[in-house]
């Protein structure tokens, strides 16, 4: 099926589907608006009996994704879109096919677990990883948190989620959350190998393995969302919410010391 999209940029070719966020002005920040078109995407590569391996990566060289777009989410963008961040993750998981990040500059907040729900991630040398949530006022859907524990293991997961520190690269692979770093002239020759070994192997194992694995986790899909809903009180969005995107906007540091007298 051909589709027309806003934000991405859609290729298949030699059995391989290339999706690029295409918002670079934004460093591709994505808006629920992008998170639909990245499932709808992910899901028709996924029933393409022609394609092999999925590649998402961002456009230009500054960022793989930075996150949500902190203008729609001052809108209250964030706060009416609480199922396709869910909805984007669980198909990431259930596509049949092999799906890879290809990581050139930020993968930050919402693009740092759009690339480790990824199956695998290659990343060049000027690549950041890391969250942001709890800096911005940013409530995760889902079982993100949770989830990268399975990946680098709970004291790391908690590290990156409470403390939004940065990371490089190769402090990424270092951790378990990179595959491969190599000098960004090199990014997409590298992906292509990639591509080119799963491409030769059987596609039906593949995807059972790659079932197996979901499996493991499967339990954990629709915590956050559970968690979200009983432990964020509704004006969670006109407070802390609200401060942390005009702190962001205003580049000065967030006052989140003062909602701690309201508990």
């Amino acid at each position: 099926m051909t589709r027309e999209y806003k934000d991405l940029i859609v290729e298949h070719k030699d059995h391989i589907a290339r999706i690029t966020i295409n918002r670079p002005k934004s460093y591709n920040a994505f808006t629920g608006d992008t998170l639909n078109e990245l499932t709808l995407a992910i899901e028709d590569a996924g029933g393409d009996p022609t394609i092999g391996v999925v590649v998402l990566t961002g456009a230009g060289d500054k960022a793989f994704c930075a996150g949500g777009d902190v203008g729609w989410e001052a809108k209250g963008g964030k706060e009416r879109t609480i199922l396709e961040p869910y909805n984007l993750h669980v198909t990431i998981s259930r596509c049949p096919k092999p799906v890879i990040a290809r990581v050139n500059g930020y993968a930050i907040g919402g693009g740092n677990h759009l690339a480790y729900y990824c199956d695998f991630t290659i990343a060049s040398e000027n690549s950041t990883f890391g969250q942001n949530g709890p800096r911005v006022g940013s409530v995760p859907a889902g079982p993100l948190p949770s989830y990268l524990s399975k990946i680098i293991g709970h004291k790391r997961a908690r590290e990156m989620w409470m403390l939004c520190r940065r990371y490089s690269a190769q402090q990424a692979m270092d951790m378990g959350l990179v595959n491969a770093v190599v000098p960004a002239d090199q990014l997409d020759a590298e992906v292509d190998r990639w591509c080119e070994e799963l491409l030769s192997a059987s596609p039906t194992v593949l995807r059972v393995i790659k079932a197996a694995f979901v499996d493991e986790f499967e339990y954990l899909l629709g915590q956050g969302d559970s968690l979200r809903r009983h432990m964020v009180a509704p004006d969670f969005w006109s407070t802390e919410q609200k401060e942390g995107t005009s702190a962001f906007a205003e580049k000065r540091k967030p006052d989140f010391k003062r909602f701690l007298t309201r508990r």
